[in-house]
């Protein structure tokens, strides 16, 4: 059992053991006893960040080839073998990894985790299957040009990200996606799908030993490692000013107003000092800023804006006012850097005002900080949201297995921890350090 200390030097566990394997696949188990489900979650680092330009939309395309077979499972064979047990398995891609999971009955363990093993270490990319679900990836992109929210969004990360892989699509454009051949995605399926660059989550009534050995038998036969074209990551140059696009889009009923800031990735931090459990003890210097420390800090920041009727924006804008038909805060967690966002659901003939009202409002939150009810509130609503979604075995397998992959395992333990500590004057630090009214990149769209 690991042991971490809290702000309050209050000492509390992680119920989940952290294992390297022989082979160097990471494995995180945590038993619950009497659990009638088991849950295991698989991530690799190998996310859209990775791509070469040329290969944009590969890491995604991927993710959907994997569950179309290997030499010894047919196409459509893993989902028949989860289904008639009554589990369930999906997968997502990001910027930073590729996510797999499966949901079973505890009893049905052994009998389906090969199935997802063989799947992600031996994919096939057959060339049939390949062209068939090209097609669906297209579809897919194509279904975005019917979002003005997805196109505002992807036209802001490029706006921000000039150079990072970030500001490109995880889907790939058409013209890039027709170019790609099944070899040369077997060859990005080589180079990352490895053991050093993978872990596996296990949540459920299996002891230690049990899990350790499911893994070993079901993630043992990796192919041979390949060189692959890596990307060159550019440092993203702070925006400097305000960065306003405009967009117009047809059969646009509400306008769009998103503005956005960069804030540090977890990855930002220089000062790493050796046998230190937790990053965030760094923080005993004053003089060093830890980017999962502020990341916490800035969500709580964005709840006391947004989260709820009675929160600082939507009760100004939208109910007294009524100058916005909605308003959201949201701060995205990313490796390199993250994101803090502002976006407003409003009439075209309010843009300038809301726009104004938003930049005077972070400029209060600079001199005047939040009152102790808000900052109150903000906590209990995060604090309960993490509480509920760590329910089931298969949230924790998705909670561990994010915050490993990004950041380290501990966080997701102490998350509650920290958002407890802030006070007020920490987020008017937080918002006088990243959320400037002068440097921020904004989409405004129009119908047309």
């Amino acid at each position: 059992m690991n042991f971490i200390r809290s702000p309050q030097s209050q000492t509390f566990s992680l119920p989940a053991n952290l294992i390297k394997l022989d082979n160097g696949l990471t494995l995180i188990h945590q038993q619950i006893p009497g659990s009638a489900v088991a849950a295991v979650d698989v991530w690799v680092n190998a996310g859209s960040i990775v791509e070469i330009d040329e290969w944009s939309g590969m890491a995604h395309f991927l993710e959907h080839m994997i569950f179309k077979g290997t030499e010894k499972i047919l196409p459509g064979q893993f989902d028949q073998a989860i289904e008639n047990r009554g589990g369930m398995t999906n997968a997502a891609t990001s910027y930073d990894y590729a996510h797999y999971f499966i949901n079973t009955a505890s009893q049905d363990l052994s009998e389906t985790l090969p199935y997802l093993g063989e799947l992600l270490l031996q994919a096939a990319i057959p060339e049939d299957e390949f062209d068939r679900e090209r097609e669906v990836v297209l579809e897919e992109i194509y279904q975005t040009f019917d979002s003005p929210d997805y196109v505002a969004f992807q036209a802001l990360n490029e706006s921000v990200y000039q150079r990072h892989p970030y500001g490109r699509s995880i889907l790939g454009t058409e013209e890039l996606l027709m170019q790609r051949s099944p070899e040369e995605m077997r060859t990005f399926h080589r180079a990352h799908y490895q053991p050093h660059n993978m872990t596996v989550v296990m949540v459920g009534d299996m002891t230690l030993e049990a899990a350790i050995a499911e893994v070993e038998r079901s993630f043992h036969a990796f192919p041979d490692p390949v060189d692959c074209p890596q990307h060159e990551i550019e440092d993203e140059p702070p925006i400097t000013s305000i960065r306003r696009e405009e967009l117009q889009l047809p059969r646009l009923e509400q306008a769009r107003l998103m503005m956005a800031w960069i804030t540090p990735g977890v990855d930002s931090v220089i000062w790493h000092p050796e046998n230190d459990p937790l990053p965030w003890k760094r923080f005993a210097e004053v003089d060093k800023r830890d980017p999962l420390r502020d990341a916490f800090g800035l969500d709580l920041l964005s709840a006391v804006l947004s989260e709820g009727r009675s929160s600082r924006l939507i009760q100004e804008l939208r109910e007294d006012r009524q100058l916005v038909h909605g308003i959201d805060c949201g701060f995205s967690l990313q490796r390199d850097s993250s994101l803090f966002t502002i976006t407003a659901w409003l009439d075209p003939e309010n843009l300038e005002r809301v726009e104004a009202l938003l930049c005077d409002r972070l400029s209060q939150l600079m001199t005047t900080p939040v009152t102790e009810t808000e900052l109150s509130r903000a906590k209990r609503l995060l604090c309960n949201d993490y509480a509920f979604s760590t329910e089931t075995p298969g949230q924790l397998a998705g909670l561990y297995g994010y915050y490993h992959t990004l950041a380290q395992l501990e966080a997701a333990i102490a998350y509650p921890h920290w958002i407890q500590s802030f006070t007020t004057e920490d987020l008017r630090d937080l918002a006088s350090q990243y959320l400037s009214p002068y440097h921020y990149a904004a989409i405004v769209v129009k119908p047309l």
